[in-house]
């Protein structure tokens, strides 16, 4: 019911995920609702599909975004350490925000500068976004995501907004105990979601979930 969301606001577009059953919870959808999508869609940005946001990147769609939250929620609770890899234009990492509250701490990572920089701006549209920044509350790095980041680890929820190649170790590893991973993984021609828990005795377990398509994570473009 993805394509039958689409609103023209961002309370209708939540609204709409919501009655088509994709937002599950009050509290994915409360913190959907205090992130204007507006500030980080280019345009368009209460369709319920992807967008290109430029440097051969996107926005996740709308209902990709809710299914990642529903995902991890048990792990985004106040106070929860959480990292975005892939973050874009940041507004995933916004909504995470919204969910552990300011006593949670969220990084959202990038490979390419002007994305980083997209975010920070993307943030100071809103009151809630520049005070989130200005508290350490978000940050946004510059990196290799698919190396996590380790100075902000062990993290309770990792989001991963790209295709992996692989179930990338250094990202359990990130992980507290318990702690889970949302990723798309790549397999052949084809990727699908998994979710991976790591259980309080250190074990791990992965569950695929559906097919997606998103885009590699890979180098930054003109990497050599």
């Amino acid at each position: 019911m993805a394509w039958r969301s689409s609103g023209s606001s961002n309370a209708s577009l939540i609204e709409n995920l919501e009655k088509n059953g994709l937002i599950e919870t009050q509290r994915v959808k409360d913190a959907m609702l205090q992130v204007d999508r507006a500030h980080f869609a280019p345009r368009n940005p209460y369709d319920d599909r992807p967008q290109p946001i430029g440097h051969s990147a996107t926005i996740s769609a709308p209902h990709m975004h809710a299914n990642a939250c529903e995902s991890l929620l048990d792990y985004l609770q106040p106070g929860a350490r959480v990292l975005d890899i892939g973050s874009g234009s940041g507004y995933l990492t916004a909504v995470l925000a919204h969910l552990v509250g300011p006593t949670g701490r969220v990084v959202g990572i990038d490979h390419i500068q002007p994305l980083v920089d997209m975010a920070d701006e993307n943030f100071k549209k809103s009151e809630a976004g520049s005070q989130m920044l200005a508290s350490g509350q978000v940050k946004f790095v510059l990196g290799d995501g698919r190396k996590g980041w380790k100075e902000g680890a062990p993290y309770d929820a990792i989001h991963v907004g790209a295709a992996a190649a692989e179930h990338h170790k250094e990202l359990t590893e990130q992980l507290k105990a318990p702690g889970r991973l949302f990723v798309p993984v790549s397999d052949g021609w084809s990727q699908h979601i998994w979710v991976i828990n790591k259980r309080e005795d250190g074990t791990v377990d992965q569950n695929r979930l559906y097919g997606v398509q998103y885009v590699p994570l890979t180098d930054a473009p003109g990497k050599a």
